[in-house]
């Protein structure tokens, strides 16, 4: 039987999915984007696993130093999330948007978005159009609390 492409559009966009930054530094240069497919992997060690385009420069990113942060962003930070959804043509541009600083791994961390943690790669596996990164958190900041962005109240679609 045939994969039926319309029942499998639908039933994966039903899986609810957050909205996250994700950061990364190497050298100078600090690059960042919305990430979506991303879930807590471990309680011990605390685990994060997020899944990145396997053809984007933050992936290459991520490979080459061992390091990403993921900013965990408030539900009324849509236009935020927009600024790193967005294609861009250079590398690094969108953090001109959010006041940021370093966190203690020297990855970026957003002023304003709820709180952050900064991962070490433990693992990845490299297969279909995306690289799925486990990351071991190693820091946490908690700026403030409050109701976390969701990719379903955005109307946006991303998968399936």
């Amino acid at each position: 039987m045939p994969l039926d492409a319309d029942a499998k559009k639908t039933l994966l966009r039903k899986i609810p999915h957050g909205l996250f930054i994700c950061g990364v530094a190497e050298g100078d240069t600090i690059n960042g984007f919305t990430a979506s497919w991303v879930t807590q992997g471990s309680f011990e060690p605390p685990l994060v696993v997020m899944a990145v385009r396997a053809d984007s420069t933050s992936n290459g990113m991520i490979q080459r130093t061992g390091r990403f942060s993921l900013n965990v962003l408030a539900a009324n930070q849509k236009d935020l999330a927009a600024v790193f959804f967005k294609p861009q043509q250079g590398v690094g541009g969108r953090f001109e948007a959010a006041a940021f600083s370093l966190g203690e791994l020297g990855l970026p961390i957003l002023s304003d978005a709820l709180g952050a943690v900064e991962c070490e790669l433990v693992g990845q596996v490299a297969h279909g159009d995306h690289t799925v990164f486990v990351g071991e958190v190693k820091t946490a900041m908690l700026h403030r609390d409050g109701e976390a962005l969701e990719l379903s109240s955005t109307g946006w679609n991303y998968g399936g």
